[in-house]
C-alpha cells in the first residue's frame, strides 16, 4: 500500500527528466521535469512547516490550474497536512462555509482569487495564515508572499534537513489527503475525506482501464479541484511519468474558457478530460465552422457524419452489416474533413475521456466519427472517483463502460435483493478507493457507507457483457452540464418560504445550460396584489404584470436580491413556467407523504421543460406563461 508520496517520489526516480508540468509564459509554454517539480514541493513544503503547518491541519487551496496547484497540493501532502481544495467558482458564502466547517487553518490562494478570502477572513478566527501565490501589496503578519515562503523553506533544509524527511516517514497511506466538498446546498455541503490510499488505490484501479504512456501530455481543462481531474489528470499521469499542460489563465473566465482552443493547438494533447457542457461546445464549434467556411465542404460533412454513423454503430459492432464500397468513402471523407478537423486538437489527439455528468450517444458517435472517441466513464467523487470506463481497447459507446478492478460492483434493487443482469437498481460499490467518510458528519456517512459498501444513489445496471449503464439518481440531485450536482430541495422550500405569491416549485436540470423551475402560483394572492396596483389580472396587462411579480420573487435569490446569500446564483433558476394546477394526489405529482414526485412531475410538464430551454421559452414573460395564468381564473 502507497501514499501519494510515495507514488510520486517512485515516478519522480524513474522519469526524473521527463517532463511533468508545462506552464504558459512570455507567449510559449515551458517545461518543468519531474526532479524540477520535485525540488520545488520539498522546497515549499519546508517552508510550510517553517511558519508551523503540520500533521493533520487543513490547509485550503483555491487557485485557477497552474503549475503552483500541484506543487502546492504535494507540499500540503509532505507535511502531514490535509488539502482542502476549493473551487474558483464558489462563491463568498459557499467559501466561508467549508472554511469554518474544516478548521481551516492556512490558505493558499492565486491573486485571482484573492479577493474572495480577503472580504471574509474577518469571520474565520481560525484562519490564520494567507499564502498568496502572486504578489499582493502592503502584506500584514498573517500574510504571505509564496516566494518569501520558499525562501523560508532553503533556509529550513539548511538547517534542519532530517526534520521534513521524519514528518515524510510519519505520513500513512490510511492518512487523510483531501476533504473535498460536494456542491449540495450552501446549508448542507459535505466533506468527502479520502486518504493518501484512496487515491493511489484509484490510480492503481483507473490504470486497469488503460494505459498512459510516459510520452503522452494532456491539457488540464478541467479545474482541478474536480474529482476527476485530480484523481486522473495529475496523479494518473504522474504514476505513468506523462506530462500535464494548464491552460493560459486569462483576467476573467471568458477569457481563460477562450484561450482553450489556442493551447490545445500549442500543446497538441494525447489525451483530454472533458465533461458534457465542453463536449457539446466543441461539437458546436466545428459545425458553425465547417458552415462558415464551404457550404459543399459543410455538405460532404454531413454526408460523412451520417455514413461513420451507420458504420461505427456502438464500437463494438463497429462495421456489422457494412455495404463494401463503404470502408473506402470513410478513408476518403477522414483525409479530407476529418483528418482536418482532428487539427484543431493539435493532431495528436487519440481520445477524450468524459467524466463529470453523463454523455449522451449522439455526442459519443459524433467524436468517435471524426476519429477522436470521447469515451464515458463513471465515477463519484466518494470512490475517488471512477468506478468505470470506455477505453480504446473496449467499449460500448452508451454505455459506462467497463468495471476498475480490484472493486466489488453490485446492483441492488429496491426491495434489497440484488439484480440480474439487465435489472435495473442501485449502484453499490466497494473497493479500497471507497471514501473514508464525510467530514464532522458521521450520521450521512452512516447512511452511505454500509459495511463497507458505498451506496452511490445512482441508478443502472449491468449488462450480459460485462458493461455499466447509469442512468440517473435515485435521490433528487440536480445535474448542471459541467458535471455538478446541487439539491434543489432546500432552494424549493426557501422560494416557497420567503413568496407569498409562490405555493409549490421544482427545480430542473439535467445536464443542461441551465436551472429552470415549474411555478404553482397564489392566484388570489396575486389577484389581490394587482387590485392594490388598480390592475385587473384578467387582462392582458394583469398577467403580464403578475409574471413580473414571480420573475421577481424568485430574483431576490439571485445577486443584488433580499437573499442573494442562501444559494449560489447559479442555481437559481434563470426561467421559468407558470403551471395551470398545482401538484396533487389526484394527478399523481405528490404522494402520500406530500412529496413531489420528480419523475412523473418532469414527464407530464415534459414540453414545458423542453419549451423553456428553447429561445422562446428563455424569457419567463411570454405568452405561454399568460395562458396558463388565465387558467387560474375558472378554477
Amino acid at each position: 500500500m502507497k501514499s501519494i508520496i510515495n507514488l510520486f517520489e517512485e515516478s519522480v526516480e524513474k522519469f526524473s527528466e521527463n517532463n511533468l508540468l508545462w506552464e504558459k509564459g512570455n507567449g510559449k509554454y515551458k517545461p518543468t521535469t519531474y526532479k524540477e517539480t520535485h525540488n520545488k514541493v520539498i522546497t515549499l513544503a519546508a517552508g510550510l512547516i517553517s511558519i508551523g503547518i503540520k500533521k493533520d491541519d487543513r490547509v485550503a487551496l483555491l487557485s485557477e490550474g497552474r503549475n503552483s496547484w500541484v506543487i502546492s497540493e504535494l507540499a500540503i501532502l509532505y507535511t502531514g497536512a490535509v488539502n482542502v481544495p476549493l473551487s474558483v467558482k464558489l462563491e463568498t458564502s459557499e467559501l466561508l462555509f467549508r472554511l469554518e466547517h474544516s478548521d481551516t487553518k492556512t490558505v493558499i490562494v492565486s491573486g485571482g482569487q484573492a479577493a474572495k478570502i480577503q472580504m471574509i477572513r474577518d469571520k474565520l478566527p481560525k484562519l490564520e495564515t494567507i499564502i498568496y501565490l502572486d504578489d499582493q501589496q502592503n502584506l500584514d503578519k498573517s500574510e504571505k508572499n509564496i516566494l518569501l515562503l520558499e525562501q523560508a523553506g532553503e533556509k529550513f533544509m539548511n538547517e534542519t534537513p532530517e526534520k521534513l524527511e521524519e514528518i515524510k516517514k510519519s505520513i500513512t497511506p490510511q492518512d487523510y489527503a483531501n476533504i473535498s466538498y460536494t456542491s449540495g446546498t450552501t446549508a448542507d455541503p459535505k466533506g468527502i475525506i479520502l486518504t493518501h490510499r484512496n487515491y493511489t488505490a484509484n490510480v492503481e484501479q483507473a490504470l486497469t482501464l488503460m494505459t498512459i504512456p510516459e510520452n503522452y501530455k494532456t491539457l488540464q481543462i478541467l479545474p482541478l479541484d474536480h474529482s476527476f481531474a485530480h484523481t486522473v489528470g495529475i496523479y494518473s499521469f504522474i504514476k505513468c511519468g506523462a506530462s500535464m499542460a494548464f491552460v493560459k489563465n486569462g483576467k476573467t473566465a471568458l477569457e481563460t474558457l477562450k484561450n482553450i482552443p489556442k493551447n490545445i493547438k500549442e500543446v497538441k494533447p494525447d489525451i483530454l478530460l472533458s465533461v458534457p457542457a465542453l463536449a457539446k461546445n466543441f461539437k458546436k464549434n466545428i459545425y458553425s465552422g465547417l458552415h462558415a467556411k464551404n457550404k459543399f465542404i459543410y455538405w460532404l460533412f454531413l454526408k460523412a457524419i451520417k455514413m461513420s454513423y451507420r458504420y461505427n454503430k456502438e464500437g463494438y459492432n463497429k462495421g456489422c452489416g457494412l455495404r463494401f464500397w463503404e470502408p473506402v468513402m470513410l478513408k476518403l471523407y477522414d483525409r479530407i474533413i476529418f483528418r482536418k478537423i482532428r487539427e484543431v486538437f493539435g493532431g495528436n489527439l487519440k481520445f477524450f475521456i468524459g467524466g463529470g455528468a453523463l454523455l449522451d450517444t449522439e455526442l459519443q458517435q459524433f467524436f468517435y466519427a471524426i476519429g477522436i472517441p470521447m469515451f464515458q466513464g463513471y465515477g463519484l467523487s466518494e470512490a475517488t472517483p471512477v468506478i468505470s470506463s470506455n477505453s480504446m481497447t473496449k467499449h460500448k459507446l452508451g454505455s459506462s463502460g467497463y468495471l476498475v478492478q480490484p472493486m466489488d460492483l453490485k446492483i441492488v434493487k429496491e426491495d434489497g435483493t440484488l439484480a440480474e443482469n439487465m435489472e435495473k437498481g442501485e449502484i453499490v460499490i466497494k473497493g479500497e478507493n471507497v471514501m473514508a467518510g464525510y467530514w464532522k458528519n458521521a450520521e450521512a456517512s452512516a447512511e452511505t457507507i454500509k459495511d463497507g459498501w458505498l451506496h452511490t444513489g445512482d441508478m443502472g445496471y449491468m449488462d450480459n457483457d460485462g458493461f455499466l449503464y447509469v442512468l440517473g439518481r435515485f435521490k433528487s440531485l440536480l445535474i448542471g452540464n459541467d458535471g455538478e450536482k446541487y439539491s434543489p430541495e432546500s432552494i424549493e422550500e426557501a422560494i416557497v418560504e420567503h413568496s407569498k405569491y409562490i405555493d409549490q416549485v421544482m427545480l430542473h436540470n439535467n445536464q443542461n445550460p441551465y436551472t429552470i423551475g415549474l411555478v404553482v402560483p397564489n392566484y388570489p394572492r396575486l389577484k389581490r396584489k394587482l387590485e392594490s396596483l388598480h390592475k385587473d389580472i384578467n387582462t392582458p396587462d394583469g398577467t403580464r404584470q403578475a409574471t413580473k411579480i414571480l420573475q421577481y420573487e424568485i430574483n431576490r435569490f439571485k445577486k443584488g436580491g433580499k437573499h442573494e446569500e442562501m444559494f449560489p446564483d447559479r442555481w437559481i433558476p434563470a426561467t421559468f413556467a407558470v403551471l395551470e394546477e398545482n401538484f396533487n394526489e389526484k394527478n399523481k405529482l405528490i404522494n402520500s407523504t406530500m412529496k413531489m414526485v420528480r419523475g412523473k412531475v418532469e414527464e407530464y410538464h415534459k414540453s414545458k421543460i423542453e419549451f423553456l430551454y428553447s429561445p422562446g421559452g428563455k424569457d419567463p414573460i411570454n405568452d405561454k406563461n399568460f395562458a396558463n395564468l388565465n387558467e387560474w381564473q375558472t378554477k
